[in-house]
């Protein structure tokens, strides 16, 4: 077996036949699509059995319910093929990329990790209760040292991942955008465990390739993560997840950034000998939670007078860090967007590189969209 396609799903019945249609519908058969129903009480169960006959589909249906991360790992101890990759049901498959990924894998000896780009598509009433559908035409914008195809460098792994204490993202940490042998794929690790798990094959792993293009839509939907995370409903976020993060030091804002801090503490504790002299930053993680205060302020979220009970939170050294930003290119940049937006958007106030997508209704409609009729600009 080639390919295994993991898709927990929970719940994902308005969204999971255009997930499931794209993948068996292309024409491509060494594959295996493992769909794990995590005690799923909508149409879900209705909607797999329509493909139970077709033999490249295994359902584990499971009675109970469990964590989004021991649903992934349910998927993933099933899995048989050589190569993994994972699938939110509310995300899609653009047409050949089995067949593009067998390429890659041929050509470059079968490596460990094929790391690619993809396109980001948000269902309307998915941000802010958005009336139309947004989309970006790059589901994550590499630096200058990812753009032509090619095998990363050890050095370059390295370098991504100490950024990553840093806070500083730059590689998608969606595991989507990664294709990985099964052989050397870890046991998923909450909180967030495909951000865990990349980062310990960017570590761990002997070869990874990149290619630029893209071969998929992450999707973002009413029932996705990223709707709790840019709706601004943490809370009910982290019960989705089944995570409460707690640590020294924490404070509020973010739970993507508090679960960020918590999955590099444990890749600290996991893989401690090849992080030697790497500790996580504690001015750019407090850079990080301020700037969540200041957005959260901006969309009504958060009050003046709780912005500065948080501000006061903060101590001497925290100050100190907050203090760097001014010679962090970065943070200026995004500071000075959010400030001179005159968008109303909620999306596209959080979501820079987003553009409205009027009379788009679906994640199948994008596809068709992209695929067929979008300009070569807006392809980019």
């Amino acid at each position: 077996m080639k390919f295994s396609v993991l898709l927990p799903t929970r719940n994902g019945g308005p969204y999971l036949e255009n997930c499931i249609n794209s993948i068996l519908g292309q024409g491509y058969d060494d594959l295996e699509l493992i769909i794990s129903d995590n005690a799923n009480t909508d149409k879900t169960p209705e909607i797999i059995a329509q493909y139970a006959a077709d033999p490249r589909v295994k359902i584990l249906r499971l009675e109970e319910m469990i964590s989004v991360t021991d649903n992934w790992n349910n998927a993933l101890f099933s899995a048989s093929g050589d190569y993994i990759m994972m699938m939110g049901d509310d995300d899609l498959l653009l047409p050949g990329y089995f067949v593009r990924m067998a390429q890659i894998v041929d050509q470059y000896g079968q490596p460990d990790c094929v790391l690619h780009n993809g396109y980001s598509y948000v269902a309307p009433n998915s941000i802010g209760q958005n009336e139309h559908g947004f989309y970006s035409r790059a589901h994550f914008n590499f630096g200058d040292d990812l753009t032509k195809e090619g095998v990363m460098s050890m050095d370059q792994r390295f370098s991504i991942v100490h950024d990553m204490f840093r806070f500083k993202v730059r590689i998608p940490l969606n595991m989507q955008t990664t294709l990985v042998r099964r052989d050397k794929l870890p046991r998923f690790h909450p909180p967030f465990p495909d951000h865990y798990a990349l980062n310990s094959l960017l570590l761990t792993a002997d070869k990874w390739v990149f290619s630029p293009e893209k071969l998929l839509v992450v999707g973002v939907s009413p029932k996705s993560f990223g709707h709790y995370f840019y709706s601004s409903k943490h809370k009910s976020g982290l019960a989705y997840l089944g995570i409460d993060p707690e640590f020294p030091g924490m404070l509020p804002g973010s739970d993507l950034t508090n679960g960020m801090h918590m999955w590099l503490n444990l890749l600290k504790k996991n893989l401690g000998d090849k992080l030697r002299g790497t500790e996580i930053d504690r001015g750019g993680y407090v850079r990080r939670q301020v700037f969540a205060w200041y957005m959260q302020k901006k969309l009504g979220v958060l009050s003046g007078a709780d912005f500065l009970a948080n501000m006061r939170l903060l101590s001497l050294r925290d100050w100190g860090g907050l203090l760097l930003s001014f010679f962090d290119r970065a943070s200026w940049n995004r500071f000075t967007q959010i400030i001179r937006s005159s968008r109303k958007s909620t999306a596209e106030l959080q979501w820079n590189s987003l553009q409205p997508l009027p009379g788009i209704v679906n994640i199948a409609q994008f596809s068709d969209w992209i695929t067929y009729h979008a300009t070569p600009e807006q392809k980019g």
